[in-house]
């Protein structure tokens, strides 16, 4: 049976640093502060919202929420944006998403400072990842998975990382994380060929397919270590992962559960972007 990688072990040593962090800045007269922006009313983003919130109230940060009705105009957004960058006390911005259809979300998503865009919203902060520079944030999400990594002291050098998924919230830029870690990384997704002979070399495996039971008891072998990124909601409405957890748990060495892996560090990384960027402030 495989070792779990549990979300609750990671925060409780990264909420100590940043509650550190927070108190450190409150003894100046800062206090770490996000903005979030929500269109609509979408259950999900409303989660969202309400997870951000607990944790930023948890360890001593301030959380905004901006709301807009889902027909708000694309120049009342961006002037709200505006006054959110000139703004010296709120020190991050999470912009929740998809937006409506209306709205040119690229043109929305990069009118935000790269300074204060705490989940690699904007085209700078993604260079920012590619490139290895100090530009902006990497997406939470991203980022909860090297958080994992690092707290279990597993050590990327020399090995093959295998990422299933290749979107630019979690699959192409913890890619380059990895790579950066001294990783040799390979990037699958649902159309890859043979999917399972690929993964199966992979001493680390992360999927972020965002598909529900994509990987099986065929894609892994003993003693990897599997990261699942995926949230979706099996035929008994109950939430699962990407990975067939119950199959998958008999043979690898180690594994994320779904919940409580992933998702969980997502909201403290979140807030660490916003601790961390009050600090370069």
């Amino acid at each position: 049976m495989a070792e779990l990688l549990l979300g609750k072990e990671v925060n409780g040593a990264l909420n100590k640093r940043i509650s550190d962090d927070v108190l450190r800045l409150k003894e100046r007269g800062i206090v770490p502060t996000l903005a979030i922006l929500r269109v609509g009313e979408n259950p999900g983003d409303l989660a969202y919202e309400r997870g951000a919130k607990k944790r930023c109230e948890a360890l001593g940060a301030e959380c905004t929420v901006m709301s807009f009705d889902e027909k708000v105009s694309q120049e009342e957004l961006l002037a709200c944006i505006d006054r959110i960058n000139r703004d010296d006390k709120i020190h991050g911005v999470l912009l929740l998403r998809p937006l409506p259809r209306h709205l040119d979300a690229s043109v929305i998503e990069n009118a935000v400072a790269a300074e204060k865009d705490v989940d690699c919203m904007t085209d700078l902060s993604i260079s920012g990842v590619f490139s290895g520079r100090n530009i902006g944030y990497p997406p939470c999400t991203a980022q909860a998975c090297i958080e994992i990594l690092d707290h279990y002291g597993i050590d990327c050098t020399g090995k093959k990382a295998v990422v299933v998924g290749r979107s630019l919230v979690v699959g192409k830029p913890v890619s380059m994380m990895l790579l950066q870690k001294n990783a040799t990384v390979t990037i699958c997704h649902t159309r890859t060929k043979d999917l399972s002979s690929v993964t199966k070399e992979a001493d680390i495996l992360i999927v972020a397919a965002g598909r529900a039971g994509v990987i099986g008891a065929e894609h892994v072998r003993e003693g990897q270590i599997v990261i699942d990124v995926g949230i979706n909601t099996d035929e008994n409405g109950k939430l699962c992962g990407d990975v067939k957890f119950s199959e998958a748990e008999k043979i690898a060495g180690y594994i994320t559960p779904v919940p409580g892996g992933v998702g969980s560090v997502t909201t403290s990384v979140l807030v660490r972007h916003v601790v961390d960027a009050a600090m370069r402030k």
